[in-house]
């Protein structure tokens, strides 16, 4: 007689499910309703000399462009983080490399009409959060660049809220993989005010906070630990590859993040950026492609690729562009789906 766990792994095969060579696996099924009844995956780009596309997925809506940064590598002596720009020219994406002057760029995000890059910094410039005008030359602005005269460690990620404040991460990944100094500020999450100038560090506790993103109504931040993996081979999985929810709360006229929990746990490697669609269902890239959890935190399903995903960005209705370190894919799921970040 079968064993009742058994039972569970073949549950599991026949919700496998593959469209041509693309495998979405269905935990849940409202994962149908997400990805529509023929799902697929295109291999628009890919580069086998370095990891091109890793972080900070940005889909420029006027010119249907997508940003995209590139992974450090810590071989040879190190080589610099390259900004790509990927756009569709007669039906064929072709990659750009460009050249602003951002510091060992991480995570990004619309903003106004441009961009905003979490830049890590290096040891002569320092972290920063540095706006990027989405149209050649590329000119940039420092934003913020210190909490009140004290260094940052190395941005990751940042969003945007609705009254315009900007919030974003500060682990310690530039001094892990040896090119920023040592940390000054311990691990954090930060609220930065462009009109007033605050600055506000809104959660602690965290081994390397890294992407967020704030739920449809903005009730909820969701921030992602990372702190198994800190980039220089120190892997640990007792340490945190885990999902954070915080309730956003107003005191005296200001936000506070409180009542931290547990919103999930990946199986598969970290879950490094994180978004979310319209309808509150939360995404992360992990170590085997995008998964995908319900509001309340219920495994849906899973965008399976050959290996790590730590980004992706929504674009127009039903589809995601997901960075696959040397690759770049195309997801086409239901038209239904929409990122709340655009709405689109």
């Amino acid at each position: 007689m079968a064993s009742k766990f058994a039972a569970a792994s073949l549950l599991l095969a026949l919700v496998t499910s593959t469209y041509g060579n693309s495998t979405f696996i269905t935990y849940q099924p409202a994962f149908k309703d997400i990805i529509g009844p023929s799902p697929k995956l295109e291999l628009l780009l890919q580069n086998g000399s370095y990891p091109f596309a890793h972080e900070a997925p940005v889909y420029y809506q006027t010119k249907e462009d997508v940003f995209m940064v590139g992974n450090y590598q810590t071989k040879n002596g190190g080589q610099p983080i390259q900004i790509s720009k990927m756009r569709a020219k007669n039906g064929v994406y072709v990659r750009e490399e460009i050249f602003p002057d951002i510091p060992m760029a991480n995570g990004a995000v619309n903003y106004k009409d441009g961009v905003l890059f979490a830049a890590q910094g290096t040891f002569d410039r320092p972290s920063a959060l540095i706006y990027m005008d989405p149209e050649p030359p590329y000119a940039t602005e420092v934003m913020l660049d210190s909490f009140n005269g004290r260094r940052f460690n190395s941005l990751n990620d940042v969003v945007i809220h609705s009254d315009g404040s900007i919030w974003f991460t500060d682990p310690t990944y530039g001094y892990d993989q040896g090119f920023t100094p040592k940390p000054d500020l311990p691990h954090q999450v930060y609220r930065f005010d462009p009109g007033t100038g605050s600055v506000r560090a809104v959660a602690d506790g965290l081994g390397q906070p890294n992407g967020l993103a704030f739920s449809p109504d903005e009730s909820i931040l969701y921030v992602t630990d990372t702190d198994s993996h800190r980039g220089n081979g120190d892997n640990n999985p007792e340490r945190a590859a885990t999902i954070y929810a915080y309730d956003v709360k107003t005191y005296s006229n200001a936000p506070f993040l409180v009542n931290r929990r547990v919103f999930a746990y990946t199986d598969n490697g970290i879950p490094d950026g994180v978004k979310v669609d319209t309808n509150g269902n939360v995404y992360s890239g992990c170590g085997d492609g995008v998964h995908v959890w319900s509001p309340g935190g219920d495994l849906l399903g899973k965008i399976k690729l050959p290996s790590v995903s730590a980004n992706f960005c929504f674009a127009e209705a039903g589809v995601m562009y997901i960075l696959n370190e040397y690759k770049v894919w195309k997801a086409t799921l239901s038209p239904d789906t929409h990122g709340a970040l655009l709405g689109l």
